[in-house]
């Protein structure tokens, strides 16, 4: 039987090799599929690709110290298995299953357990990082390299690659018990909600709105037993759920892929796609092979021709508020936005620590507000309206937001939110020839 942790350094000491010997912008192959949600395509793409496929490995499992080593192409949906069947589960786990540890390290990964444990970067011990020339470095909080450890978040992999990283786990229980509640005022709401995050038993905290008198505040408490647990695959769409359960119980992997088998809410209904529900393959029923669908369909629409959904606005984005603004920005939000009867997400957090390029406040509790459709253009002369009306607010609301999907924004401005000065000097030590690219260009359309 082979051993993992020699293999891993095998692939190691080959991806080294490979990178030493390429010149100029550096891309990686992958087969996952992304989670980036970019209006346009990257027009900066590197001529040198790296092949990454097989970095998708368990390597090291201690329950004693509650951690975990592998991989940086391994899917949250791997990590989930196996950890679960331990008895453990990563702290943070994004709802999507296709989303790489790697991935959601070097972007910022939320899910409803961010109000007590942070970020998906916040479980981060250690790593094994990928730089220009084929030089691999382990970086911690601690060690020499605790500069490029605090940069990794938000970075998109334009620091480096991360090929190992060591994480903390937290004990689990196979089944989540989910208790729901109504509210018709968006202050009892987040008031309920902050009370939740206080409560010891409490493991997740999230909520989904419609109207500004319509608002669902949803806990989920791990159990060892569950008296029946809801299908989500075939019976039931979980979002539609929240509007006429008050509890229900859910299988503890379901819940962390909860949103998953209907791409949150992007999968249609009626017709066709309800027999789809009933009868496919629990393998087709996921976000990694709707968006390899959905980019198969828009490639062949550009071979033909056709217009790409001219009539709709693509709205995928996430916004960090400070929680003494959240009640105004979601106000904005319900009063100037049409999502078509569509939910909007709404879940706390509190991290740890501020890191380099995702500059938020330590021990202080936001209010993330999450959209995922397609909704009607507002405006035909105005590309990307909601998205710019809704970035403004949350910036002069003195908020955030995550880089996955596209922003428009000035240089100047980029870097006076993401720490800019900071991010280049990282650059200038750990990539001076941006082989790795820019994370501005990387992540903001031109506008």
């Amino acid at each position: 039987m082979s051993d993992p942790v020699q293999d891993y350094q095998k692939r190691k000491a080959r991806i080294s090799e490979l990178s030493k010997n390429a010149a100029g912008e550096i891309r990686f192959r992958k087969n996952t599929s992304s989670n980036l949600f970019r209006y346009r395509r990257n027009k900066n793409r590197g001529q040198n690709e790296i092949p990454l496929e097989d970095f998708n490995h368990v390597l090291l499992f201690d329950g004693n110290k509650c951690t975990l080593e592998a991989e940086g192409l391994i899917t949250f949906e791997q990590l989930v298995t196996y950890s679960l069947s331990h008895g453990f589960l990563p702290p943070v786990a994004p709802e999507l299953k296709h989303i790489t540890l790697a991935g959601a390290t070097v972007g910022i990964g939320i899910e409803s357990s961010c109000f007590r444990y942070g970020f998906v970067h916040d479980s981060l011990l250690e790593a094994d990082v990928l730089l220009p020339e084929g030089r691999i470095v382990t970086c911690s909080p601690e060690n020499e390299f605790a500069d490029l450890f605090s940069g990794l978040p938000n970075s998109y992999g334009t620091l480096g690659y991360i090929l190992r990283a060591k994480i903390k786990l937290i004990p689990a229980e196979p089944f989540v018990q989910i208790e729901n509640r109504r509210y018709d005022s968006v202050h009892r709401y987040l008031d309920a909600m902050e009370q939740a995050t206080r409560e010891p038993d409490i493991d997740f905290v999230e909520g989904l709105f419609f109207k500004n008198d319509e608002f669902y505040l949803t806990t989920g408490r791990m159990v060892s037993q569950a008296p029946s647990v809801e299908d989500i695959y075939r019976e039931n769409i979980f979002y539609k759920m929240l509007r006429r359960e008050a509890r229900f119980y859910l299988p503890t992997f379901d819940y962390i892929f909860r949103y998953d088998p209907d791409w949150f809410w992007n999968l249609p209904e009626g017709g066709f796609y309800n027999l789809f529900r009933r009868f496919a393959p629990r393998a087709l029923r996921s976000s990694g092979f709707y968006s390899r669908y959905t980019s198969a369909k828009h490639r062949l629409n550009r071979l033909l021709g056709r217009d790409r959904q001219t009539g709709l606005e693509q709205l995928i984005q996430d916004w960090e508020l400070p929680w003494e603004q959240a009640a105004e920005f979601t106000l904005y939000a319900l009063e100037n936005v049409d999502l078509q009867g569509l939910p909007w997400v709404g879940a706390p957090i509190q991290t740890p620590r501020s890191p380099t390029n995702y500059p938020v406040l330590p021990n202080a509790l936001y209010f993330n507000v999450g959209c995922y459709c397609h909704t009607p253009k507002p405006r035909q002369d105005t590309d990307y309206y909601y998205t710019r009306i809704l970035d403004k607010k949350c910036f002069d609301l003195g908020g955030i937001k995550m880089l996955y999907s596209s922003s428009f924004l000035s240089r100047d401005e980029f870097d006076r939110i993401y720490n800019g000065n900071r991010y280049r000097e990282l650059k200038q030590k750990y990539d001076p020839g941006y082989c790795f690219g820019d994370l501005y260009k990387k992540c903001v359309s031109d506008s």
